[in-house]
């Protein structure tokens, strides 16, 4: 087997490649565009970070490549459709470099509280104004954490050893992981209000982009300091450069930013009070071992026949079942999609029901599936077929699978129940042909396509209800173009689901909600799951 080791791949990695008997390791840190389309034919696997670009073009000419290895978490410079499409595993180190930015974002935290930047660049110019860069204590004081992921976990442990009080925003953490970790569930305008330090641990999404402004930082409390060591764009960085210079925040340290390499002229530079690193949340030795053996060892397992925990695209299934499930996968991922954004609260439990001859062969993938789209949404890093059983097992959410062979109405159907706040709701779908359909959410029977944007709402039985909603929508330019309407076994209550052609505000989304007769409004966007 050979293996390509390009962009400045650690040696600890490479040495262990190197160990396997049968494997040739051919090491070319610089390594220009044009000589890896001409010598890919060769290789096996290859190992990048992020210089290499493993376009189309180069997966089409890789006549031997079964595996590419990403040493890193970014994986956006393998076309991974591609990749797929010829049956090349990819594979990156999700975890590699976790320690190196929970480390980071408590120094970051430290050096901020301490001012110690700014004191040390003083005292390097001879000066000594001990008076002047007074700090504070962590200790006692409460902090906001933002996302509670593998990081975002992480900070908060090291934030209790500081004798730190810890509240925690995460829309999909329950109770009981909480309370396993040791922090108090809140709610993200609590989190705003009441934190002394708040620090972002979440990805950049549509939702996330933006959401910390200005109109957040006038809630904060006075003296409230902030971090981000997650993801550019997360808090608006002029705003924050103005809420620091106007006192209404005290201080701010940030590793990330909306456009990087960051120039003289970006709004946060120079800014008293504001302490600035250049992207180093992975930047350690050790993540850098971290992530090289970690992907070393991938590629390991994956030429020997082995699975791979940290594939990024979908693991091998059988032809036999694959020709079962697959015409399933997309439908099943958008049903556990479509209760996550229907559930109220963070998901304790998701139970997934199969009726009918699918129950004939192993429907695990699918239920991955569900897991998958239920997850992706709300998740730092991507999810996939591989890892996203043990994300959920993570968060504590508690995944069966039940098979019936009998189907009322449908040679095979699919239903997700989720169980959020104790309280389940199930969301249950099939294929007319090869094209996916919801056919039940909760006790309403509809035929939705789970390839649009639709709004759900509950609301009363009784004339006029559904008129002024289309004539709010209409109001806003928001286009409906389909609409049908669910009855309830409860008298009186239906369901109305419309298909609808544009994004729908937070502020129009307001409005429906307070509509006389309309209990809830909910949008479920198949474009984003």
């Amino acid at each position: 087997m050979k293996i390509l080791a390009a962009d400045g791949i650690s040696p600890k990695g490479i040495a262990l490649l190197k160990e396997q008997d049968g494997f040739e390791v051919v090491v070319k840190d610089k390594l220009p565009a044009e000589e890896l389309l001409a010598i890919i034919p060769e290789y096996d696997a290859i190992m990048v970070r992020s210089a290499s670009k493993i376009t189309k073009e180069v997966i089409d000419r890789a006549k031997n490549l079964k595996i590419i290895g990403r040493a890193g978490v970014g994986v956006d410079n393998i076309d991974i459709p591609a990749a797929t499409a010829r049956g090349i595993i990819v594979i990156n180190s999700p975890g590699g470099n976790t320690i190196a930015a929970t480390e980071h974002t408590m120094a970051m935290m430290l050096a901020m509280s301490r001012n110690i930047p700014i004191a040390n660049e003083t005292m390097q110019k001879g000066e000594w104004n001990r008076k002047k860069y007074v700090g504070v204590e962590l200790r006692g004081k409460t902090l906001g954490v933002i996302g509670m992921g593998r990081i975002g976990s992480g900070v908060a442990k090291r934030a209790l050893a500081f004798e730190m009080n810890v509240i925690a925003y995460d829309p999909y953490i329950n109770e009981e992981r909480a309370k396993a970790l040791g922090v108090k569930v809140a709610t993200f305008d609590e989190v705003i209000r009441n934190a002394d330090f708040i620090t972002v641990h979440m990805p950049l999404t549509k939702e996330t982009r933006g959401m910390i402004g200005m109109e957040q930082m006038k809630q904060m409390k006075k003296g409230v300091r902030l971090i981000n060591c997650a993801r550019g764009g997360i808090i608006v960085e002029e705003d924050l450069a103005e809420a620091v210079k106007q006192g209404i925040v005290a201080g701010a340290a940030i590793d990330v930013y909306t456009s990087e390499p960051v120039t003289k002229d970006h709004p946060l530079v120079g800014v008293p009070g504001i302490v600035l690193t250049p992207h180093l949340g992975a930047s350690t030795v050790e993540a850098q071992i971290n992530v090289s053996t970690d992907v070393a060892k991938g590629i390991i397992a994956a030429l020997h026949g082995e699975p791979v925990a940290t594939a990024v695209n979908m693991a091998p299934v059988s032809p036999q079942v694959m020709q079962v499930v697959g015409p399933y996968l997309t439908l099943a991922e958008r049903l556990g999609g479509t209760a996550v954004a229907l559930a109220d609260g963070a998901i304790e439990k998701v139970e997934v029901t199969y009726n009918g001859e699918i129950t004939d062969v192993n429907t695990g993938l699918l239920t991955t599936a569900v897991v998958k789209g239920l997850l992706n949404p709300v998740m730092e890093n991507e999810v996939n077929y591989v890892n996203a059983p043990g994300l959920a097992k993570e968060r504590g959410i508690e995944v069966k699978e039940v098979k019936q062979k009998e189907a009322e109405n449908f040679a095979n159907l699919i239903t997700v129940t989720v169980t959020a706040k104790g309280k389940p709701l199930s969301v249950a779908g099939t294929l007319f042909g090869k094209e996916g359909r919801i056919v039940r959410i909760d006790a309403f029977r509809v035929d939705v396509d789970p390839h649009a944007r639709i709004v759900v709402c509950p609301h009363i039985n009784r004339p006029g209800v559904i008129g002024t909603v289309g004539s709010l929508l209409g109001r806003h330019g928001i286009n409906i173009s389909a609409m049908q309407v669910g009855k309830d076994v409860e008298p009186g209550k239906n369901l109305m689901v419309l298909t609808v052609d544009n994004e729908l505000s937070d502020d129009v989304l307001a409005e429906l909600k307070k509509i006389d007769g309309i209990f809830d409004a909910k949008v479920v966007d198949f474009y984003a799951i």
